[in-house]
């Protein structure tokens, strides 16, 4: 099998507190052998980036086998309401929580409460705000996923191509979103000095709004040399406005949905930059896991489970693993056990992550 991974083979450790040394979140104390009650708080559960995360976390929590997995997320991204779950949360898992939110901000008072309580606390996918004791985040560089994407997309536009390239932002303002599509237009800029980048458009999130978001900028932009997004949506919606205007233009996105997946198989994208969600969740579940059976606190740092590269070379394979919860759970044991045992090679200073 074809797999392209930038970072997991070349990762290496700078200075950082690796497990068992302080932190500032709680959870230091006596070995623990039974029963675990843990919560994982994430987005919502109507796109696929988090409920890949989710999947990961129920996996870990599973894998141990006396673990309470407290799974939960608003229908719809909804900050105020995913705070409620969390403060619940705070109620009912008592041994640690990890929380993915697409707004961090909201949560410098729920993450300090919790602290307060000696829960310990991790974030995945973006990192916890200034103010609060969450010192361990497990995320990708999403700076990484967009040189990704970019490096796939100049191997389909001469060096010397001229024309528009379109790139939308499913959530502006939202910093990992931002990385990425640094990542990507810095690509272009010196490889590909002839295009002109337009954008980044508001192409929304939820599914709906972002069909109709793409097929308006694409309607705005009929002649780009290509369509290019950073969100997981982008793959579904740009391959549906393809099958149903019957016009042919060059697209890549990031992120796996199923859609998105067949899209790459059937040529519709180019390419599709994986964060691998699904390690992000069983990294920061397995971590809680471990510290509470070892009586340890969480290790400090940016926990970088990797970016993949999908195209064709390998797409086949990845919807294989994709098919359901277990295939997922039996291409990825060995290489989340892998992490989990080398915490060395996936940890850097907090400061790095990018």
């Amino acid at each position: 099998m074809k797999i392209r991974s930038l970072t997991l083979a070349t990762v290496l450790i700078g200075t950082v507190a690796l497990a068992g040394c302080g932190s500032g979140s709680g959870g230091s104390g006596e070995k623990k052998s039974g029963q675990l009650k843990l919560g994982f708080i994430y987005a919502t559960t109507t796109q696929n980036p988090f409920q890949e995360m989710a999947y990961g976390a129920k996996a870990a929590a599973a894998a141990d086998g006396k673990v309470t997995l407290n799974a939960s997320a608003p229908t719809g991204v909804n900050g105020p309401v995913q705070v409620q779950l969390f403060r619940s949360a705070i109620r009912s898992s008592p041994d640690g929580i990890a929380l993915q939110s697409l707004a961090p901000d909201l949560f410098v008072r729920p993450l300090v409460q919790a602290d307060d309580k000696d829960i310990p606390t991790v974030a995945v996918d973006a990192a916890a705000p200034p103010g609060t004791k969450t010192k361990l985040f497990v995320g990708n560089s999403n700076t990484e996923v967009g040189t990704a994407l970019g490096n796939e997309f100049i191997k389909k536009v001469p060096a010397n191509a001229k024309g528009d390239v379109v790139i939308g932002n499913d959530i502006p303002g939202l910093h990992l979103l931002e990385q990425r599509i640094e990542g990507l237009t810095a690509v272009i800029k010196k490889e590909r000095p002839g295009l002109t980048i337009k954008g980044p458009f508001d192409a929304k999130s939820e599914p709906t709004d972002n069909y109709n978001a793409w097929n308006s900028i694409v309607k705005a932009n009929p002649n780009a040399v290509a369509y290019l997004g950073v969100g997981a949506q982008d793959g579904v919606s740009l391959p549906l406005i393809q099958k149903q205007t019957g016009k042919k233009f060059l697209a890549g996105s990031c992120d796996i949905d199923p859609a998105a997946l067949k899209a790459v198989q059937d040529g519709s994208l180019f390419a599709l930059s994986s964060p691998e969600h699904w390690l992000k969740g069983y990294v920061a579940i397995e971590l809680m896991i471990q510290a509470k059976r070892e009586g340890k606190k969480l290790p400090e740092g940016w926990w970088n489970p990797g970016t993949l590269v999908v195209n064709s070379g390998n797409v086949a394979d990845i919807i294989k693993r994709q098919a359901n919860e277990q295939s997922r759970t039996a291409y990825f044991k060995a290489l989340a056990e892998k992490q989990i045992a080398n915490p060395g090679q996936y940890l850097k200073p907090l400061d790095q992550a990018n």
